[in-house]
């Protein structure tokens, strides 16, 4: 396992609201997701999901997003920062997007969250702020969707995660799954 990156914020929301609060600490429970966040369960969670099906599993009980977003974004005249796009964790030095399928992060010295895909940005981008949901997408030279507004995944083993708190990388045994939203 390499250490590469840290926890910069961690963020939570009883609600269903578009930011999330920084808090000091957060605890990860193994399964469910952030304790006390509207999003934690073993069942989906986002409200547009559990119309469709809500006995789906909850593949987005942990929504992660690199700091370097939030510093591209200010540049384009965004104002956003540590939860205001709805993350629970924010982390530096870590290229998350890049990571495959099934890449395990251990947070701190006891969780561990599995990454199970890309957030697939909606319509509240810019219903904050017009112009941030095409902000956070972008295309290949061959035309391929770029989704860069984070990733999900699920604990695997729960425990407390703050600000400070060190990142471990743990990939997957190959071939590895690319990333694809969830």
């Amino acid at each position: 396992m390499a250490s590469l990156g840290l926890v910069t914020a961690v963020c939570r929301s009883e609600t269903h609201a578009f930011s999330k609060l920084c808090v000091e600490v957060i605890t990860l429970l193994m399964g469910q997701g952030v304790e006390g966040d509207a999003h934690c369960g073993e069942r989906v969670k986002h409200r547009s999901r559990v119309a469709a099906d809500p006995t789906q599993p909850n593949l987005r009980q942990v929504h992660l997003i690199h700091e370097e977003l939030h510093r591209e974004l200010i540049t384009k005249g965004f104002r956003v920062g540590p939860g205001i796009l709805g993350e629970n964790i924010t982390t530096r030095g870590v290229a998350l997007l890049n990571l495959p399928r099934g890449t395990r992060l251990t947070l701190g010295s006891e969780a561990v969250v599995e990454v199970t895909g890309l957030r697939n940005p909606c319509k509240q981008l810019d219903d904050y702020q017009t112009g941030l949901m095409s902000a956070v997408l972008d295309r290949t030279p061959q035309g391929e969707l770029i989704r860069k507004a984070g990733v999900m995944g699920i604990v695997i083993r729960g425990g407390l995660v703050r600000p400070g708190d060190t990142i471990g990388i743990t990939l997957p045994d190959g071939p590895f799954e690319k990333l694809e939203r969830v």
